[in-house]
Order: C-alpha cells, then sequence, then structure tokens
C-alpha cells in the first residue's frame, strides 16, 4: 500500500502542475467534475501506464509478493478506487471506516477549487498532510437531501 500510495501520489501532483502532462494526458480523467463510480479509471492510456501499471509493478517487486497475494491485493486496490470515485458516503462503508482518503476526500479533489488539494489515491492521506496538499473537508445536509463534501470553514 506504501508503494502504491507514493508512486501514485507523486505523479498525480506532477501531472497537476506539469502543465503539458495536464492539458495532454490528466484532464482526461478532469472531464468528470462529479466523480462516478465508472469514471474511476477513464483516463488517457498513459496516465493509466504511469500512475496504475507502473506502481503495480513496482509494489509487486518491492513486496516480493505472491502471484495470489497480488490478485487479491490489486483487485481490492481497484475496487477501493472505484468506491473513492463512486460520489456516495453511505453509513457502514467499511473503506470509509479504515481509510480517510474516501470518496468524499476524493470529491473534493474533483472540484475546480480543489484540483490542487488532495492527490493522494488510493489508500492514505498521509503524503498530503506532510507535504501541505491536504484540504480537509466537511460532510453538510443537501437541501434536496444527502450530503455533500466541503471545504471545512477554519
Amino acid at each position: 500500500m506504501l508503494v502504491v500510495d507514493t508512486w501514485q501520489y507523486f505523479m498525480h501532483r506532477y501531472m497537476h502542475h506539469n502543465k503539458f502532462l495536464y492539458r495532454h494526458i490528466h484532464s482526461q480523467h478532469h472531464r468528470l467534475v462529479v466523480p462516478y463510480s465508472f469514471g474511476a479509471l477513464y483516463n488517457h492510456p498513459v496516465e493509466g501506464l504511469l500512475l496504475d501499471t507502473v506502481s503495480g509493478v513496482l509494489s509487486f517487486l518491492i513486496s516480493r509478493m505472491s502471484p495470489r497475494t497480488s490478485i487479491c491485493f490489486f483487485s481490492f486496490a481497484t475496487i477501493k478506487t472505484i468506491d473513492d470515485h463512486c460520489g456516495l458516503c453511505l453509513p457502514g462503508n467499511l473503506f470509509h471506516v479504515f481509510f480517510q482518503n474516501n470518496s468524499a476526500y476524493h470529491d473534493i479533489h474533483h472540484q475546480l477549487y480543489g484540483s490542487k488539494y488532495n492527490f493522494s489515491q488510493p489508500f492514505f492521506v498521509m503524503w498530503d498532510k506532510i507535504l501541505g496538499t491536504h484540504m480537509p473537508y466537511s460532510l453538510e445536509k443537501r437541501v434536496d437531501g444527502g450530503l455533500e463534501a466541503r471545504p471545512a470553514k477554519d
């Protein structure tokens, strides 16, 4: 988890700060202003290679996990990524219980005011907190029902 998170944080952040990479590669993923589960892996093929494939290969090689373990780990990571983009904060969701990096956290990143924050994915938020790109949020009730993630007020 640490290897995947470290690689993806730095590559994801770099894709936001490098104008060429953002314009031609990563912006495809951000066409989805409101994330939904099918859009979790909606990205440019080069981004899929740089973020997902390379982080997977590195974590597989560095941890020396077995093929069976890797199947379980990467399946879990994919399901977690889909949940992070689902746009729902349902009660009893174990991903929200065990991980601060969840659908509300990532929803902030997909908003225009949050595009320079909350780069961490898919498990922990430590790099955002350490490097000052963490944008805390609060869940507020919407008039029409449901909850909305908004930047926390100081």
